[in-house]
């Protein structure tokens, strides 16, 4: 059986995951094709290598490739097909972006697909229903720079938007200490109505159930747990859930804080900002419960863009 790479170039971490496919001349797949052999991710934290005037910077391009070449040596080891990189906000947003994008694969020595707004949304989809068929709702995509949303209707994908606000550009934008104070909290709030508002169809995301994938969301789900004194983290969440969340942040940041390092150590900065953020959208779309997806971008990638 073939192993396939695909690393997720994003703005918080850089990601590689090796899939085992057992039959990659099929016309379509499940998560039933292929499963993960390792899953490995390294905190970069690009976005932090943006300059005010927007542009990529060099440090970044050194500190970006040297992740791809670590990630590219532990693909070698499993014999790999192919193995592809795909980048998104971080690069997508700067002002250098073609530049920047040139110069990390020259340097790392891989070519790294550049994907657009509607691209990461609609591979999202593809990802998030490879083992769940969802008829309606609206997908929500939580990255470290960007937050892609999809309309869902009949089963297919449509509006696929980007709203240039995620967890960790939330964070550097808004926050300056670690957990945020409940007036960065309004701040980060007040910025993300901001850009719903700017929607020419905001209404058209309105449902009862939005479907979350990322680590923003997976991050959500294991300080729920934690909070609750659940054991495994749940597979959904309620509004009412997630607002406990941030009220404990707000009433006893302390406390909060303890339990955000055993929940996600890594993402303990982020994770307010992303609890925000799908708040507010579950707020906005009238939402009542969040399904929390295992399968996002990369298997989306994986299945239209390498075997597609």
């Amino acid at each position: 059986m073939p192993n396939y790479a695909v690393i997720d170039l994003g703005s918080n971490t850089i990601r590689l995951v090796v899939y085992e496919v057992k039959d990659d001349r099929r016309k379509t797949y499940t998560n039933k094709d292929f499963k993960s052999l390792i899953n490995d991710k390294v905190m970069a934290g690009l976005s932090a290598f943006v300059a005010d005037d927007g542009t990529f910077t060099e440090d970044g391009v050194r500190r970006a490739a040297s992740v791809l070449k670590g990630h590219a040596k532990r693909a070698r080891y499993f014999d790999c097909k192919r193995v592809d990189v795909f980048a998104t906000a971080v690069l997508r947003n700067a002002s250098n972006s073609a530049e920047a994008v040139a110069a990390i694969g020259s340097d790392a020595e891989l070519p790294i697909a550049l994907l657009s707004a509607r691209d990461e949304a609609h591979l999202g989809f593809v990802g998030a229903t490879c083992d769940r068929k969802i008829e309606r709702g609206t997908l929500v995509d939580i990255g470290g720079g960007s937050t892609e949303l999809t309309r869902i209707e009949d089963g297919r994908d449509f509006d696929n938007v980007s709203l240039g606000q995620g967890s960790l550009s939330s964070y550097t934008s808004f926050v300056r200490a670690i957990l945020p104070t409940p007036k960065e909290m309004d701040a980060v709030v007040g910025a993300l109505y901001e850009r719903l508002a700017a929607l020419p169809d905001q209404d058209d995301y309105r449902a009862d159930t939005i479907y979350g994938i990322g680590g923003s969301v997976r991050a959500a789900a294991k300080m729920h747990a934690q909070v609750s004194g659940e054991i495994v983290r749940p597979k959904s969440m309620t509004a009412a859930e997630i607002r406990a969340i941030l009220d404990l942040c707000r009433t006893a940041p302390d406390a909060f804080a303890h339990r955000a390092l055993k929940a996600s150590a890594e993402r303990v900065h982020t994770l307010v900002p992303g609890c925000l953020i799908l708040d507010t959208l579950m707020s906005d779309f009238r939402a009542g419960r969040l399904e929390i997806c295992k399968y996002g971008v990369r298997e989306g990638y994986l299945i239209e863009r390498v075997l597609g």
